[in-house]
C-alpha cells in the first residue's frame, strides 16, 4: 500500500508488538525484516515486561480470569468500576495478540494445568468453563502454548444458537446472540483454525456465527434496524471483550484472508464508520477507554492518536480498498 512517510514513521517508531505488524501489513517489508522485529517481544518492550511479571505458578497476579484475591463484593467489582486485565488469561490474550513467540512460554501449559483453575466452580483451566468468552480465549490461547483444547472446539459446536452466534448469558436463560459474544467466540475459533487446522464442522460453526454479525450489516438490530448500541463506534485499545465496528471489521479481513474469499459487500456500512473515523493526518484517535486494573498501559489516552488503532484500521481500509 502507498502509506504517508510521515505517517509511517510515526507508526514504526513504536514497540516491537505492534512495529512488526506496521512493517507486514502496511510498510510491505520483507518476511525476513519484520519477523526479526517480532523475535524481539520476547526480550523488549510491552512483551519482556509482561513476561517479567509471570508468577512461578504459571499464572499472572495468582488468578486464571480475576486476580487472586479479587473482592467480587467489593468497590473493584461495582458497576461501571471495570474488569481487572491482570489475570493469566487476559496476560496471555496480550502476548498472543502481540505476536510473542510461543517457545518464549514453554511449560507454561503445563503449569496452568496443574496450578489453575476458574473462579467459576473450580473448574481446570484448559477444560474451559461455561462463559462462551472465556471459552474463546482458552481455545485460542491453548491452541498456540500446545495444551489439549479440542473439547472447548466442541463446546463451541453445542452451544451454538439457532440464530447462528453466541451469548455469554446462555447459562442464564438467554437464547439470542449477542454482538459481543458471538466476536469473541469468532475470534477464538479462527485462531484455533489456523493453528491447528480445525475441523470441517469447526469451519461451519465459525462460517454461521459470521453469518449472524453479516446478516446485521456489524452495526444493526435485525428486529428493528436501529443501531445495536453507541458501543460499536467506540474505537479504542485493546479492544479486550468488547465488540466495535473496527474490531469485527478487523476480524473479517483476517477471516477472508484465511479462507482466501473476497470481500462481503454487507460489510460496507462498518467499513464506512472506520473510514469516517479517520482524522486529516491519518490517525484514529483512541476512544472512551475500558476502566479496570492493568499492569501498564500500552496504548494512549482518550482523545489521543493511537498508534495501534491506527495499524487496525489503515489495514482493513487498505484490505477492502483493494478488494473493492
Amino acid at each position: 500500500m502507498t502509506l504517508d512517510p510521515v505517517l509511517g514513521d510515526w507508526l514504526l517508531d513504536s514497540d516491537p508488538a505492534l512495529r512488526w505488524q506496521v512493517e507486514r501489513d502496511l510498510t510491505g517489508e520483507p518476511e525476513a525484516v519484520w519477523l526479526a522485529t517480532r523475535s524481539r517481544i520476547a526480550s523488549e518492550g510491552f512483551g519482556a515486561r509482561l513476561l517479567a511479571l509471570q508468577d512461578a505458578d504459571g499464572q499472572w497476579a495468582g488468578g486464571a480470569f480475576f486476580p487472586r484475591g479479587f473482592d467480587f463484593d467489593g468497590p473493584e467489582a461495582a458497576p461501571g468500576a471495570g474488569q481487572p486485565w491482570t489475570a493469566t488469561t487476559w496476560s496471555l490474550n496480550l502476548l498472543r495478540d502481540w505476536g510473542l513467540d510461543a517457545d518464549a512460554l514453554a511449560g507454561t501449559a503445563e503449569l496452568l494445568a496443574a496450578n489453575s483453575r476458574w473462579e467459576y466452580d473450580d473448574l481446570p483451566y484448559w477444560g474451559g468453563e461455561v462463559d462462551c468468552c472465556i471459552n474463546a480465549y482458552t481455545l485460542a490461547n491453548g491452541v498456540w502454548l500446545g495444551a489439549d483444547v479440542s473439547a472447548i472446539a466442541q463446546w463451541f459446536l453445542d452451544h451454538q444458537m439457532d440464530d447462528g452466534g453466541w451469548n455469554c448469558e446462555w447459562v442464564d436463560g438467554s437464547t439470542r446472540s449477542s454482538f459481543h459474544s458471538t466476536l469473541n467466540a469468532l475470534k477464538g475459533l479462527l485462531y484455533y483454525e489456523t493453528v491447528s487446522g480445525g475441523t470441517a464442522a469447526v469451519r461451519e460453526a465459525r462460517q454461521q456465527g459470521e453469518e449472524y454479525l453479516l446478516r446485521r450489516r456489524l452495526l444493526y438490530r435485525l428486529s428493528t434496524g436501529d443501531l445495536v448500541g453507541p458501543w460499536t463506534m467506540n474505537f479504542t485499545c485493546p479492544f479486550r471483550a468488547f465488540y466495535s465496528a473496527l474490531n469485527a471489521a478487523d476480524y473479517f479481513r483476517a477471516a477472508a484472508l484465511h479462507d482466501r474469499r473476497q470481500s462481503d459487500p454487507r460489510l460496507a456500512e462498518a467499513i464506512d464508520a472506520v473510514r469516517a473515523a479517520r482524522r486529516p493526518d491519518g490517525t484514529w484517535l483512541q476512544g472512551q477507554t475500558h476502566p479496570g486494573r492493568v499492569w501498564f498501559d500500552v496504548d494512549v489516552s482518550t482523545g489521543e492518536p493511537s498508534k495501534w488503532l491506527t495499524l487496525y484500521a489503515t489495514r482493513v481500509l487498505d484490505w477492502w480498498d483493494q478488494d473493492a
